[in-house]
């Protein structure tokens, strides 16, 4: 599929880092084989949510990162859970969504809970009409849960008009946290593919311009949270149905990465706090810590 890249706007910006903490406060639920062990506040009033991403194989191992999103939460409620792309490999017929998404996730579907996705390079754009999806036939939106503004974009395709939306959206929003989430990082330290340079050159200025705090992409078969750039949090979470082990190379963007198991991550916002987890397949804690948001201690990043 032809990538159509629009021309990268320059902007003048200043932008003050956040920083991330690790955290690790147990709470421990017993089960039947396992003691889970959350780390995140689960507070009242927060926003909770998890994130998967490159799921859609209908594997085994993708089946098992399903059952441990359940386990995970009856000990932490999350509300609902953003795809990163490639929702579905290898086919588009009802067969495909039924073994690929919907038996894979049907307890958490039987709940009600909402799934919000995006497109990867893997995704026919029809997929944007599918109920479960949450999209609502667009390719590009936006989503608002308490103090948090979400905007899922189609990394596949970045022109003008939808970088036009992106900066009227972002522009005339005064949330609290502005999180981005599509399918290609614009940073990466992967070997198979690496950041999106073009990519990053378009949205990243807008990003700056109008506060994004945090931004959540796919693509590569691995996890990855990359050090603060420009004041943005970049997380990469692509293994939620494929892993592509040994992939993570050498660089000194990466704060965290893990190549070794596929996972999935659980967030919580609570006022200028984000908190998150990062759980393996076999339930074993990959990375955790909380992201500050320096914008409302008017621009100075706490210490």
């Amino acid at each position: 599929m032809k990538r159509l890249v629009a021309s990268a706007m320059t902007i003048a910006f200043f932008a003050v880092s956040g920083f991330v903490e690790n955290v690790f406060c147990q709470k421990e639920a017993a089960t039947s084989k396992e003691t889970l062990q959350v780390s995140l506040p689960v507070k009242d009033g927060s926003v909770r949510f998890a994130i998967i991403g490159d799921t859609g194989s209908g594997t085994d191992k993708q089946q098992q990162i399903a059952d441990m999103m359940v386990r995970y939460k009856k000990v932490f409620p999350f509300e609902f859970v953003l795809m990163m792309g490639d929702n579905l490999y290898g086919g588009e017929s009802a067969k495909d969504y039924d073994k690929k998404f919907e038996s894979v996730y049907k307890v958490l579907l039987d709940e009600k809970l909402k799934f919000y996705a995006t497109l990867g390079n893997h995704d026919d754009a029809n997929q944007r009409m599918y109920d479960h999806f949450n999209m609502n036939g667009k390719e590009y939106y936006s989503f608002k849960k308490g103090n948090v503004t979400f905007y899922s974009l189609n990394s596949n395709y970045m022109d003008k008009r939808q970088v036009d939306w992106l900066e009227g959206e972002l522009s005339k929003n005064t949330s609290e946290w502005k999180i981005c989430f599509f399918h290609h990082p614009p940073y990466s330290s992967g070997k198979a593919h690496g950041p999106d340079m073009q990519l990053r050159d378009v949205v990243e200025p807008i990003f700056v311009k109008h506060g994004v705090n945090v931004v959540f992409a796919g693509h590569e078969h691995f996890y990855e949270r990359l050090k603060p750039q420009k004041g943005i949090h970049y997380f990469i979470s692509g293994a939620g149905g494929k892993l592509r082990a040994g992939d993570v190379g050498t660089s000194q963007l990466s704060a965290k990465s893990s190549d070794q198991d596929m996972h999935f991550m659980l967030i919580e916002i609570v006022d200028d706090t984000m908190h998150f987890q990062v759980i393996s397949r076999t339930g074993k804690t990959v990375d955790s810590g909380t992201v500050i948001n320096p914008r409302k201690k008017n621009g100075v990043a706490a210490h």
